[in-house]
């Protein structure tokens, strides 16, 4: 595994009005590490960094309280997304925080400001998701804001804070493994101690903390095509939470809409060595069952033939979480988004 950095964009042109040149940098950045694996860092993005430590140091106080009262914080029985305190396989603990003003929403009391904390922070990722989205959408060459216009209710986007224990033996151990993300953008904050890596040619990179950065994959959804709204967590947005959870080797949604312009990494986590790994992690999600295939502007409009056939991205997403529960018996057998793909 190497130790590497990845491509870090500054946004403050984004906030001011003009600067056309350092806009245009930036999107030049964005472009290029999209094409080549789909991961980048960003700074200067409109989040407070005073907001980003205090919520660590309050996740810090919450996740060392003792079990009991952790659990008193758990995921309200029968709600249809787990929001609250969770412990996946003693690999990790971690708050999945909804939309401030979600009925099931549980969060903790303990320390008292943490509730607000976390629905401050929540609002500020789901702006600078807008932000993220306009700029790929003009990086894409597409109509002006299109994906703004098809995807502008955030009531379904989810917010988690983790905590990764350290590794309780000499060999690798993964708080989460290789995979890929389905929402359209996933923001990382890592506190002081890393542990996310990516691949990239066959090598793991592993990425090094920056205070006030976050990482940015784009991940598997981009909504381009009109849809009328499914019904607010609906039986897609469990799916959506229960493959965020647990996905393994899948293509990309975005890759299929650039026509395999752009790409997304596979990326994991390795626990830590001796020290507790605390993150935050924001899945900026699609909402709707929408039609996804290559857009016209990589295919019929510059000669190109499509490399997918379109489908229904619930269909796939059900797909998926079949086969979760019902694990196909050789890895030739899952099913992928190259599922969908025309043989040339």
């Amino acid at each position: 595994m190497a130790n590497s950095s990845i491509a870090t964009v500054d946004l403050s042109p984004f906030f001011i009005d003009g600067n056309e040149d350092g806009k245009k940098a930036a999107m030049e950045v964005i472009s290029r590490a999209c094409s080549e694996y789909g991961f980048f860092q960003i700074v200067n993005h409109g989040i407070p960094n005073d907001l980003i430590l205090r919520a660590f140091e309050l996740s810090k106080k919450f996740f060392s309280c003792p079990v009991e009262e952790k659990l008193k914080f758990g995921p309200e029985l029968g709600a249809p997304v787990p929001a609250g305190y969770n412990n996946l396989d003693g690999n990790k603990e971690y708050l999945l925080i909804c939309a401030p003003g979600t009925s099931f929403n549980v969060l903790p009391t303990n320390p008292l400001e943490f509730q607000r904390t976390l629905e401050e922070l929540f609002i500020c990722y789901a702006k600078t998701g807008q932000l993220v989205e306009g700029i790929i959408n003009d990086c894409l060459g597409l109509p002006r804001n299109i994906l703004k216009a098809n995807n502008n209710d955030r009531r379904g986007d989810i917010l988690f804070a983790f905590d990764y224990p350290p590794a309780e033996t000499e060999a690798v151990e993964f708080g989460t493994p290789e995979h890929q993300d389905i929402s359209c953008f996933t923001f990382v904050c890592q506190y002081d101690v890393a542990g996310l890596e990516v691949r990239k040619d066959g090598v793991w990179i592993g990425l090094n903390p920056t205070e006030g950065a976050l990482v940015v994959n784009v991940g598997d959804v981009i909504q381009v095509i009109q849809a009328p709204l499914v019904t607010f967590i609906s039986s897609y947005t469990r799916l959506m939470y229960l493959l965020m959870l647990n996905v393994y080797d899948p293509k990309n949604y975005f890759q299929v809409l650039s026509n395999n312009k752009f790409k997304s990494a596979f990326h994991r986590v390795v626990r830590p060595k001796g020290k507790h790994r605390y993150s935050s992690v924001f899945f900026y999600n699609l909402h709707g069952d929408k039609w996804v295939e290559p857009l016209p502007q990589f295919t019929s409009e510059i000669g190109k033939l499509p490399k997918y056939r379109g489908f229904l991205h619930k269909d796939y997403l059900e797909l998926r979480l079949r086969q979760r529960i019902q694990p196909p018996l050789t890895p030739e057998e899952r099913i992928r988004v190259t599922h969908y793909a025309i043989p040339s």
